[in-house]
């Protein structure tokens, strides 16, 4: 296994679960940590820093929507993607793993192929992420966004956004002024993975309360979208 491969941390109480899952991504050329409960995973999420998150909802001691919320609260670990591994179906439960920062869900039982997947388009957008020198800064309002450094400020104040939320943003504010259908920012945000129009809105939702007054740049275009327009 190269040192430089993807490390993923699993959390999950369930040995057999953590058994497959490390299997299917070590052959998938991913390196694995894993951890059985919510305190084992911030202590190893901090130590170790994995390039992604697949976090189990029901944990013991700790649920696991308790501890996305502490890594997305923490300076050192609020931009690593997490993907919420769940048993219950109910909207309410993604809506809330949306809300508190998460990038994306899949419910048991669950398709290894597909999870894998998602992890896959997840880190590629990630590592595609860079641009060149001198096209880094968009400057729209009381916004500025750094596009090198995955940074975005509202009146010289910086704010914590997650990965998702800096794509989706930086889609928006690029296309200033035109209509983006929620079709067309599932398709250049979240790709091949499989999420319903009602995501788009969620963290939209999540991305105008972080923007503050700034929010309010984003538009609904009802029926359609969004737009995202300063005057």
């Amino acid at each position: 296994m190269s040192p430089k491969a993807p490390l993923i941390l699993v959390v999950d109480d369930e040995v057999d679960i953590l058994t497959l899952l490390e299997y299917n991504l070590e052959r998938s050329g991913f390196r694995v940590i894993k951890a059985k409960d919510g305190p084992e995973a911030i202590e190893l999420a901090t130590e170790s820093m994995p390039d992604l998150i697949v976090l189990d909802i029901m944990l013991p001691d700790m649920e696991g929507t308790e501890v996305l919320k502490r890594l997305k609260q923490s300076d050192q670990t609020c931009h690593i993607p997490v993907i919420m591994l769940t048993a219950k179906g109910e909207e309410v439960d993604r809506i809330v793993g949306f809300e508190l920062g998460a990038e994306d869900y899949i419910t048991k039982p669950f398709s290894p192929r597909e999870l894998i997947l998602r992890i896959k388009t997840i880190l590629k957008r990630l590592s595609s992420a860079t641009v060149p020198k001198g096209d880094n800064l968009l400057v729209r309002g009381e916004l500025t966004i750094d596009r090198g450094r995955r940074k975005v400020w509202i009146k010289g104040k910086e704010v914590e956004l997650t990965t998702t939320e800096f794509e989706l943003l930086t889609a928006l504010v690029s296309a200033s002024g035109r209509v983006l259908t929620r079709d067309m920012l599932l398709e250049k945000i979240w790709k091949e993975a499989y999420v319903t129009p009602r995501t788009v809105d969620t963290h939209i939702r999540r991305l105008r309360s972080k923007l503050g007054d700034a929010g309010s740049y984003i538009e609904t275009v009802r029926g359609v979208g969004y737009r995202f327009e300063t005057q």
